[in-house]
């Protein structure tokens, strides 16, 4: 059975220094099982910048079970898929262990895009390119951070007056936009393929 008491306390510890890590987690909807997690790309790599969000579901065994995460923000990363999101990461499959929290595993999943695993891949395509030609590797990942995982800075009425303006009903943009923690490119890509 799942631990709301200590969901929410991890909830509170994880969003209490925002400011400082720039990781956060906050419920999507109303329940404690399916959660949205937000990391800052790490400095001095082609992530920098950007602000990747990670969807997250917790089991009914957790915290004895590991979390599912995986990117809802297109990422190059050898490690994660770059058509699912899926996040190959040994602490969020065989080595979890329930002393570990969101927030520990979300600054691992940072940490690994820091330092890329290419040897173990998610992604085989992204990872020989990171071993074969890593220029292009970084140019590639710095080209899908700035078009994925960076914030246009418009606000949410900028944003729903630009994709009514594309033809989608207002009420249909309004919670498709809640629903992708308000990333429009998200948002556009949500609408277009439903």
């Amino acid at each position: 059975m799942l631990d709301l008491a200590r969901v929410q306390k991890e909830l509170l510890e994880c969003n209490k220094q925002i400011d400082v890590s720039g990781i956060s987690v906050k419920p999507k909807g109303d329940r404690l099982t399916h959660l949205t997690g937000t990391i800052p790309g790490p400095l001095g790599t082609p992530y920098e910048s950007g602000t990747f969000n990670i969807d997250i579901v917790l089991p009914d065994g957790y915290p004895f079970e590991p979390p599912r995460m995986q990117f809802a923000t297109k990422v190059w990363h050898p490690n994660i898929s770059s058509q699912s999101g899926a996040i190959c990461l040994d602490i969020l499959k065989d080595q979890w262990s329930p002393a570990l929290t969101l927030k520990t595993a979300l600054l691992s999943v940072q940490a690994l895009l820091s330092t890329p695993e290419p040897d173990d891949p998610q992604d085989a395509v992204v990872a020989q390119q990171y071993l074969r030609d890593y220029q292009t590797f970084a140019a590639t990942a710095r080209y899908w951070t700035e078009t994925f995982a960076r914030s246009s800075g418009l606000g949410v009425e900028e944003k729903v007056q630009m994709l009514v303006e594309m033809g989608f009903p207002e009420a249909l943009v309004r919670s498709t936009l809640e629903s992708v923690g308000g990333d429009e490119n998200m948002a556009l890509e949500k609408l277009c393929s439903g």
